[in-house]
């Protein structure tokens, strides 16, 4: 719906241009009528309009002067000029002024219709235009009818995004309603916009920069909002700055704002991030998760536990990022997965949904008991499926590296074929051979290598080499005396004219 004001010295007449647009169906709101240019005027600097309707003889201020002053305010204001005059000098300045189109008295109901179906067309197809760099960070059923106002498309706004504290009490007040009261209060008479974001649960802010002339600084503003918003339950963690944003870079500048937030909030502090000052990098966590998932490999269960334990108790208290949490307990999650034999869709999407919903806790405390409870449970879950599969796993890797015996099999071979680690291969073949998987592999080749050579005594070493893929001639000898006690060449001798008997 658009709304219009009338701008009219003429009772009849203004009540007559009234009744046609109200009776006309379109998606016009008649929201104020005056009887002269300064009244129009002092409405329209407290509430903008999109059509203004003016007469161009009215007293006071006349409707060229009102036009003029209105568009000072309001650029995009679409202007319907109406007059009983036709000279040329009127209409000259009329086009001066950009009015949309222009009526002569007695206004007739066609004519009028007319040029409102224009005026609704053309401010429809603005506003769409106007809203396209918002459809990249704001859920397309939102933006769709969105009506902003001139205020949010004629001025500068600044961006922030505000989210709702890790763990905090869900009271069910985290919503759009509750938000906008708050910052409305906060921010009027400056302009306020709230939009959800596309992408999660978090908020997106557009506000006016001529705020920060009532705040000693951008931190002062979001600490008043923040004020506000714990005397109604809601903790909140926000970033932004008053410099006003370029909307050709908005995606760009929406996602440095994700990408600031999701790293610097806390586990026990709310956090309001200025964006104009950089925030330093923090490193050496990488190794962190490291031993976390490397003790997951190894089975340690207990050592692992003790370590979280001690860590989520560390974290809180020395301020740690939400983000680093986030990031070790899925790093957890996609751990266990891993060390699953077999593990298929199903662990992931479990694992992924377990992480989720501890994470969504309403207090740290409970988080970490639910998150150590589920790491005891997986520790379990693994030792069973151990016992279970090992045996099997075995089974198919020692068919394949049988019929691999004449390539140059890998480790990493096999853990890729088999979708699991390179160090539980190494486990499983130390567990049922009792030695290395190398030493395993290479017995394998010398006992084929021996079987060749004793049906073929004439069989050239270097052609042996070669067939089970050994890099060169020496290095076969080598490795065939390591296992055999005996060089090729001894072996042939040893067993010549034995071959056919033997086999």
């Amino acid at each position: 719906m658009y709304t219009a004001l009338i701008a009219e010295d003429s009772k009849p007449i203004l009540r007559n241009i009234k009744a046609l647009l109200e009776s006309s169906e379109l998606p016009i709101q008649i929201v104020a009528t005056a009887y002269n240019g300064e009244e129009a005027l002092d409405y329209m600097k407290k509430q903008p309009v999109d059509i203004l309707i003016t007469d161009i003889r009215m007293p006071k201020l006349d409707g060229l002067g009102l036009i003029e002053q209105a568009k000072k305010l309001h650029s995009s204001l679409k202007v319907v000029l109406i007059s009983s005059y036709s000279d040329f000098e009127y209409t000259r300045k009329a086009i001066n002024l950009q009015v949309f189109d222009y009526l002569l008295k007695p206004v007739e109901r066609n004519q009028l219709i007319e040029v409102m179906e224009r005026i609704v067309d053309s401010i429809a197809e603005k506003l769409e235009y106007s809203l396209e760099p918002l459809k990249s960070i704001a859920p397309a059923a939102f933006l769709s009818g969105l009506r902003l106002g001139p205020q949010f498309h004629e001025q500068p706004v600044s961006l922030f995004l505000i989210g709702r504290q890790p763990f905090s009490p869900n009271l069910g007040n985290w919503k759009m309603e509750t938000l906008q009261t708050v910052l409305q209060a906060v921010c009027e008479p400056q302009g306020c916009w709230l939009f959800p974001a596309k992408d999660s649960d978090r908020y997106i802010v557009f506000v006016q920069p001529a705020l920060k002339e009532r705040f000693a600084t951008t931190i002062a503003w979001m600490e008043s909002i923040e004020r506000q918003l714990l005397s109604v339950g809601i903790e909140i963690a926000m970033a932004g700055r008053f410099q006003p944003v370029d909307m050709s870079q908005l995606q760009l500048q929406y996602d440095r704002l994700k990408y600031l937030l999701d790293q610097e909030t806390l586990l026990d502090k709310r956090v309001l991030l200025d964006t104009d000052y950089r925030i330093p990098e923090q490193t050496g966590k990488e190794e962190m998760i490291r031993s976390f998932t490397d003790m997951i490999e190894q089975r340690q269960s207990q050592p692992f536990l003790m370590k979280l334990r001690e860590y989520l108790q560390i974290s809180y208290n020395e301020h740690t990022r939400y983000y680093d949490l986030e990031k070790l307990i899925a790093a957890i999650g996609d751990a266990f997965v891993h060390a699953l034999p077999s593990s298929g869709p199903e662990e992931r999407l479990a694992a992924a949904v377990a992480v989720k919903e501890m994470l969504e806790e309403d207090s740290y405390q409970r988080f970490c008991e639910q998150c150590l409870d589920w790491c005891a449970h997986n520790f379990e879950l693994l030792q069973l499926r151990n016992r279970k599969s090992g045996e099997e796993l075995f089974e198919q890797m020692d068919a394949y590296v049988k019929l691999h015996k004449f390539s140059q099999l890998s480790i990493n071979d096999l853990a890729a074929k088999f979708h699991v680690s390179a160090s539980y291969v190494s486990r499983i073949i130390k567990r049922y051979t009792n030695t290395t998987f190398v030493q395993y592999y290479m017995e394998l080749k010398i006992e084929e290598a021996c079987k060749q050579l004793r049906a073929k005594p004439d069989l050239k070493i270097k052609e042996l080499a070669d067939a089970f893929s050994f890099c060169d001639q020496h290095y076969f000898s080598r490795v065939f005396k390591d296992h055999t006690g005996l060089s090729p060449s001894e072996y042939k001798e040893q067993h010549a004219g034995l071959g056919s008997l033997l086999e």
